[in-house]
C-alpha cells in the first residue's frame, strides 16, 4: 500500500489524459485552451505501465480527467485499459458533459462506473456566461442518459461570490427528483487567476450550516472517497457534497495522488512542479515505477499551503483536472 510519512494511505489516482478543453470556464480557461498538443501527452503504453504500478501498490480507484478527457481520440481504449487493470475496482471520470448524451452507454460498456459533470448553474444564460458554451440543455440530456446507463452521477458546481439564494433553491428543487450527488466546490486559487480568486472566492461554511439547519445529514465516507463532505435528506432523491479546501484539517484525510497528461507525478494539486516520470514510464518497467512511487511519497507535505496563498505550478485547473 502506498503510504506517506504522515500515515495517509493512497487508494485513489486522478489520471489526467489531456490538458485540452473546448469550454472556456471563467475560473479555469477564460480565454480558451492554448497549451501543449496531444503528442506531448502520455501514450497508451505509458498509461498501461503507470496503471499497473499503482494497482500493485493498492490503488483501487482511478479517475480519468483532463482538461476534457473525451477529447482524446483513444479515450475509449484508455477507459477499457483502466477498467481491465487487475486491482482497479472503480473507474470514474470528470467531464463537461457535452458528449455524454451520445456516449454514456458506450462508456458504461467500456467499464466506467461513475461520472462527474460540471454544471455551475441551471439557468441556461448563466451557464453559457460561465462556461462560454450554450450547452446546458445538452448536458442535462446527457445526465439523463448517464442515469439510464446505470452510471453513478455526480455534479460539480463551483461556489462563486455571485452564488445567490435563488440559484441554490433552483438546485434544491432539481435534487428533489434527480438521483445525483451535487457537490459545491470552493473556488481554489491558481497561478493565472489570482485576481479572479480574490474577487470571487466564497467559503462553503455558511452553506454547510444552512444545509444542516434544513435537515441535511452527513454520510459516512468510503475508503476511496474524494474530499467531499456528503449529506443526504430523506425528502430528496439527490445528495449534496461540499468540498472546502480552505477548511481546517482538509488535507488530513488525503487519499489521492495525481499524474498529469505529460507524465508528471503531483503529490498535491498545488505541488510545485510535479516529478517527471516520462522516461521511466517509456521503459515499461513496472517494478521500477513502483520503487519510484514509494520513494516519492516520502516527499509529500502535510498540507497544500493554499491558506498561505501558495498555488505551486498549477496555472489553471485544466492542467490536472482539479
Amino acid at each position: 500500500m502506498l503510504e506517506d510519512s504522515f500515515g495517509r494511505q493512497f487508494h485513489y489516482l486522478r489520471l489526467s489524459v489531456t490538458e485540452a478543453c473546448n469550454f472556456r470556464c471563467q475560473y479555469c480557461l477564460p480565454d480558451g485552451y492554448d497549451g501543449p498538443t496531444s503528442e506531448h501527452f502520455m501514450t497508451l503504453k505509458e498509461i498501461d505501465t503507470l496503471l499497473q504500478a499503482f494497482a500493485r501498490l493498492g490503488t483501487s480507484k482511478v479517475r480519468l480527467t483532463g482538461g476534457e478527457p473525451t477529447l482524446r481520440r483513444d479515450f475509449i481504449e484508455i477507459l477499457r485499459l483502466t477498467a481491465n487493470t487487475p486491482g482497479i475496482e472503480r473507474v470514474a471520470m470528470t467531464t463537461h458533459g457535452a458528449r455524454m448524451e451520445k456516449f454514456a452507454s458506450t462508456w458504461k460498456e467500456a467499464g466506467l462506473d461513475q461520472v462527474n459533470v460540471s454544471i455551475d448553474s441551471l439557468d441556461p444564460r448563466q451557464f453559457a456566461a460561465i462556461t462560454g458554451q450554450d450547452k446546458l440543455r445538452s448536458v442535462l440530456r446527457g445526465l439523463d442518459a448517464a442515469i439510464e446507463a446505470d452510471l453513478e452521477v455526480k455534479v460539480n458546481s463551483v461556489l462563486l461570490n455571485d452564488f445567490s439564494q435563488s440559484r441554490l433553491q433552483r438546485f434544491l428543487s432539481w435534487l428533489k427528483d434527480t438521483p445525483v450527488t451535487l457537490r459545491f466546490i470552493e473556488l481554489m486559487e491558481t497561478g493565472d487567476l489570482a485576481q479572479f480568486f480574490n474577487k470571487q472566492h466564497q467559503s462553503g461554511s455558511p452553506l454547510k450550516k444552512q444545509l444542516e439547519n434544513m435537515g441535511w445529514q452527513p454520510l459516512l465516507r468510503r475508503k476511496d472517497a474524494g474530499p467531499a463532505q456528503e449529506f443526504f435528506h430523506p425528502d430528496y432523491a439527490g445528495r449534496i457534497g461540499l468540498i472546502m479546501p480552505y477548511s481546517k484539517d482538509f488535507c488530513k484525510t488525503c487519499n489521492r495522488l495525481r499524474v498529469s497528461a505529460p507524465g508528471k507525478l503531483h503529490l498535491c494539486l498545488f505541488s510545485e512542479n510535479g516529478i517527471d516520470m516520462r522516461d521511466l514510464l517509456s521503459t515499461g518497467n513496472v517494478e521500477e515505477v513502483i520503487q519510484f512511487l514509494q520513494h516519492a511519497l516520502s516527499q509529500k507535505d502535510a498540507t497544500h499551503y493554499l491558506h498561505e496563498g501558495k498555488t505551486g505550478a498549477t496555472k489553471h485547473l485544466a492542467m490536472l483536472g482539479g
